[in-house]
């Protein structure tokens, strides 16, 4: 159908993945690919574009397995490395492309600057290093992007503001703690929700899985998925059938359309 929009869950796991190194949980010595998690982001797809949500450390390994040919941008949340670190891989795509845009807010790229300098040099860049095109967001932030509405949504990692994107009727957010009134109202009429669900027990930073359940109650969409997943929320196959019929447990390389 012209103009669908295509999701595909590159990662769902927390900054550690699933296994984490050196782990004998027993959901890290699974042998059910649903639990094995690559670090949190996803793609979007509609007519012939390609954009993606955070490129952490899996972005290589994440882009590989989808066989991305071409991307026209990156969306950031937040600046934390299992959001970022994958910047250096984008060279690929630079070099078929041109410059990359990076739609990020203003504090995310003044960190980026300091933590990959060498591609933000403006004088005797390395020739290879990474081209980004600095597209600066903030949370008032709304365009058209090729047919698609784009808004942006801010919410609070702790005290870390953090973006989420609604495309259209589609809203993905991730390390989410809390969200003012004024954000929420953004959420109306969301028909797919993807929100994070870091444990069972309760974090000082990210929804557990009684808060992310509430949060999807009272945005009330068609239907939601939960991912930034640690080993602690348990087995996918044990949890899932304990959800609400309209939510379910995003996995790696599981492919949704809107």
């Amino acid at each position: 159908m012209k103009n669908q929009l295509s999701i595909t869950f590159l990662g769902t796991g927390t900054s550690q993945g699933i296994p984490v190194i050196g782990s004998d949980h027993p959901v890290c010595l699974s042998n059910d690919s649903r639990d094995q998690r690559l670090r949190v982001s996803v793609l979007l797809e509609w007519n012939d574009h390609t954009y993606v949500i955070d490129c952490g450390p899996d972005f290589r390994q994440q882009m590989l397995r989808e066989q991305v040919k071409r991307l026209d941008g990156i969306f950031l949340t937040h600046e934390h490395s299992d959001h970022v670190a994958g910047i250096d891989d984008i060279r690929p795509f630079n070099f078929k492309q041109g410059g990359m845009e990076f739609y990020a807010s203003k504090n995310v790229f003044n960190i980026l600057h300091t933590r990959f300098a060498y591609v933000f040099e403006t004088e005797n860049k390395y020739p290879g290093a990474p081209t980004i095109i600095e597209k600066v967001i903030d949370k008032g932030s709304s365009f058209d992007l090729f047919g698609k509405q784009v808004i942006v949504i801010e919410a609070f990692h702790n005290t870390l503001p953090v973006f989420g994107f609604r495309v259209d009727d589609f809203v993905y957010l991730t390390d989410v703690k809390t969200i003012e009134a004024s954000e929420f109202k953004k959420l109306k009429g969301v028909e797919v929700l993807v929100i994070n669900a870091l444990r069972k027990t309760p974090h000082h930073s990210h929804f557990n899985l009684s808060e992310a359940l509430a949060f999807i109650n009272k945005v009330n969409p068609k239907k939601a998925y939960l991912t930034h997943i640690s080993h602690l929320l348990g087995f996918h196959a044990e949890v899932e059938p304990t959800l609400p019929e309209n939510v379910f447990l995003a996995y790696d390389g599981l492919k949704i359309m809107i």
